[in-house]
């Protein structure tokens, strides 16, 4: 019989919470649940196994992200949308860098996996960050591409103390912010060669 109290979600909750500690890939079965005062086997009758639980902090911490993200940028657009936005992500990486770490592990594994409409919330939320700059279809692609992958890079290297040049590191992150809206701004259509 489940122990009273622990429910998939709970467990989740403690797991995600562990991996903030003491870092996503460190994170087990066995040391869950010693931190929740059970046996291990205990486990497994709420979360299938190790690639379930992480699955499930993966959706956990999309959503959470998302949120994050769209309560800060809400009623805001342009630059605004886009350092306000920026700066939840990034708060939220260093704040919770082992469910993150989690977030960006996962896979999806089919049409009616949760992880889908989560990854799809945070999407909408980048998309609602870049609306003010109008950009066609297909640069919005590429932009939502690019928004990723350095609000992604300079958060997580943050997270684990990667920079160690003596420049201060907000003042960076507010440089680096300005010089995306001034790209977006910019919109360089040539850059993308036509197919």
């Amino acid at each position: 019989m489940p122990r009273a109290g622990l429910s998939p979600a709970s467990v989740t909750e403690a797991a995600a919470a562990l991996a903030d500690e003491i870092g996503f890939k460190n994170l087990s079965m066995g040391l869950l649940a010693e931190r929740l005062g059970i046996k291990t086997p205990s486990l497994y009758k709420h979360v299938a196994n190790q690639a379930d639980l992480t699955h499930r902090i993966a959706v956990l911490a999309m959503n959470e992200l998302s949120d994050a993200i769209r309560d800060a940028t809400q009623g805001r657009s342009g630059k605004e949308a886009l350092v306000a936005g920026a700066h939840a992500m990034r708060t939220y990486v260093l704040e919770h860098p082992g469910r993150y770490a989690a977030g960006n592990a996962a896979i999806v594994t089919g049409p009616d996996d949760p992880l889908t409409p989560a990854v799809g919330r945070v999407l909408a939320s980048w998309t609602a960050m870049l609306h003010g700059y109008r950009l066609d279809a297909d640069q919005e692609i590429h932009a939502l591409r690019m928004l990723r992958s350095i609000l992604h890079g300079f958060s997580a290297l943050e997270a684990i103390g990667s920079f160690q040049l003596n420049a201060d590191v907000d003042d960076s992150f507010t440089w680096m912010l300005g010089f995306i809206d001034q790209g977006l701004k910019a919109k360089w259509p040539d850059l993308v060669p036509s197919r």
